[in-house]
């Protein structure tokens, strides 16, 4: 079985500021360069052909790049640093996180075509599974479920962990065991390779959406698989093929927003944390789905698999008493008093995506989470009243200020009407 690299004795932080820098020295540079050519003269014929097969075969690198959908610089340059953060062999830099889960899946496909797919995952990601887009057949399972749903012709095993958006921990360790051999596919984008490393667990490949915490400024779109340089080889020949290159000026703002990703990554933690505490006390609401507390972590998965709980929460509001007996969904609530609890918010960005320097909320079951069937939403607790909440790096008085504001006008809509007191006339 593939093992990553050791880390070197740098701590993380310390990784995250100087990784993909090696050369800036020689270069006489202190900023990533970044390179923006689509196409590379060659002075030499049988060279250029020599370089084009090298890179359609998968290799790292060439002699020339060519052609820009085969290779650029830059891009190498933050997938040698996102590699060295998450002490991996090789990374491979895609267009966007679903481009590179489809390469993932595609490339595994040679092996066979069936996916064991373990729920609750990113709705995307499950919708192109459950789908038949790719060819390729799912079956769905939870993580207690994986061995015994490997078949002879499984080429994949897809989980996500901390999951979105219900935040559920998978230990990688045990469903790579489950999997006997068949290559895992782990997507970590919430925990970041500050909080967790899935290869070091056994994971085959660890993916992330770079356009969340690795961005982490809302302004740039990418996804990342690392893994051995094996299975790397064969990433990039789908990348190849498929044209989901990343693009350089998206790799360079990457290049600058690793040196703080860490810091980034614990300052928001640090804020989840506090909220996720307070929400539970609040009278708005049901419950809190955050791997920091206890009741959400009972294999004790923080600490050992995870560095720490992660900048990443989700919670139920609590359905006003009026409506509670007449739902037939949960969280079946009038959309109105969603409304009046997202109008009340100010700093908080009601949005999509995740990871980002603000903190932003969403609403699953309708957003991101939208096109699975309503029957896999409620098996998984993808309801309504279901709110994910990415806490980001403002002072968290001000996160707390401003979302208990909208908790505060939730709950007064949710009272039972105050009609006044009528009196009967008193009979002499």
């Amino acid at each position: 079985m593939y093992r990553p690299h050791r880390r070197t004795p740098s701590s993380p932080i310390t990784t995250s500021v100087h990784a993909g820098r090696h050369d800036f020295r020689s270069l006489g540079c202190h900023a990533a360069p970044i390179d923006l050519s689509t196409t590379y003269p060659f002075n030499d014929a049988a060279e250029a052909t020599e370089a084009l097969d090298a890179l359609v075969s998968g290799d790292a690198e060439a002699g020339n790049p060519i052609y820009a959908r085969l290779y650029n610089p830059t891009v190498a340059r933050v997938e040698r640093a996102v590699a060295e953060i998450e002490g991996a062999e090789a990374c491979v830099a895609f267009s966007s996180g679903m481009a590179a889960i489809t390469a993932c899946i595609l490339a595994a496909s040679e092996r066979g075509r069936h996916v064991v797919g373990v729920r609750p995952i990113y709705g995307t990601t499950d919708h192109l599974l459950s789908s038949g887009l790719l060819g390729v057949e799912t079956t769905w399972t939870g993580p207690n479920g994986v061995s015994n749903a490997i078949r002879r012709d499984t080429g994949l095993v897809v989980l996500e962990t901390p999951a979105n958006p219900t935040l559920d921990l998978v230990d990688i360790a045990e469903v790579v065991r489950a999997a006997h051999g068949i290559p895992v596919m782990v997507d970590s984008t919430f925990a970041t390779p500050i909080l967790q490393q899935p290869l070091f667990h056994g994971a085959t490949y660890s993916l992330h959406s770079a356009t969340k915490f690795l961005s982490g400024h809302g302004d740039t779109m990418g996804g990342l698989i690392c893994t051995s340089e094996a299975a790397a080889a064969r990433l990039r020949q789908v990348r190849v093929a498929t044209g989901a290159l990343l693009h350089p000026m998206a790799a360079y703002l990457l290049l600058r927003s690793l040196p703080t990703l860490p810091m980034r990554v614990h300052q928001a933690q640090a804020s989840a944390m506090e909220i996720a505490e307070r929400l539970q006390a609040h009278r708005s609401v049901a419950d809190v789905l955050y791997p920091g507390l206890s009741t959400c972590d009972p294999s004790g998965i923080v600490g050992r698999q995870m560095a720490g709980p992660g900048a990443v929460l989700s919670f139920r509001l609590r359905p006003p008493a009026r409506h509670a007996t007449s739902m037939t969904r949960a969280g079946d609530v009038p959309s109105d008093l969603y409304q009046a609890f997202f109008n009340e918010l100010s700093m908080i960005t009601p949005a999509v995506s995740l990871g980002s320097t603000d903190t932003l909320i969403q609403q699953p079951a309708a957003l991101t989470h939208r096109i699975l069937e309503g029957d896999v939403q409620d098996e998984h607790g993808i309801t309504p009243d279901l709110f994910r909440l990415s806490v980001g790096i403002e002072d968290v008085e001000d996160i707390w200020a401003d979302l208990s504001r909208g908790l505060e006008v939730f709950a007064r809509r949710c009272e039972p009407s105050q009609r006044p007191l009528t009196l009967a006339p008193v009979m002499a």
